[in-house]
């Protein structure tokens, strides 16, 4: 539907159709849409992932979950933030983010959230810092079939 056309005109990734039945299946909760007289003009897309293993080798002597008890909560993984250019600068990339980052502070098990950005996309590395977002990590080739919109 309207979320497809909105992640097809405005991001260089394409979503498979899986991604947008997991949406609908389980990501009621963590995701929402902005509309403007009945039309989707934003949206964004999060889930939330089970605490992340530790590394090899680090909990091999019992001290892994139990010394960290941060290592046992979830964390919540921001996949897709987008807002229709004549939308932008008007607050609702602003809203949608906060209305993810209140549902985290609502649950108590989940420890951080996390995204990707292009290296290139200096406006949404600057949007996210403005949130208290950090650049954690460069991933080489993270986005291998980037499609111009």
């Amino acid at each position: 539907g309207q979320l497809r056309k909105l992640n097809r005109a405005i991001l260089p990734v394409r979503y498979s159709d899986r991604f947008y039945t997991d949406v609908l299946a389980h990501g009621r909760d963590w995701c929402k849409n902005a509309l403007c007289n009945g039309f989707v003009v934003g949206a964004i897309c999060s889930r939330v992932e089970d605490a992340a293993p530790a590394p090899a080798g680090e909990a091999e002597d019992g001290a892994g979950a139990d010394a960290d008890p941060s290592s046992s909560l979830r964390r919540v993984y921001i996949m897709t933030l987008c807002v229709l250019p004549a939308y932008r600068q008007r607050g609702v990339g602003r809203r949608l983010l906060e209305s993810v980052l209140e549902k985290c502070v609502e649950q108590e098990d989940i420890g951080s959230i996390y995204l990707h950005v292009q290296t290139t996309n200096q406006d949404a590395i600057d949007f996210y810092s403005r949130f208290g977002f950090e650049v954690c990590e460069r991933v080489e080739n993270y986005y291998k079939r980037i499609d111009p919109p």
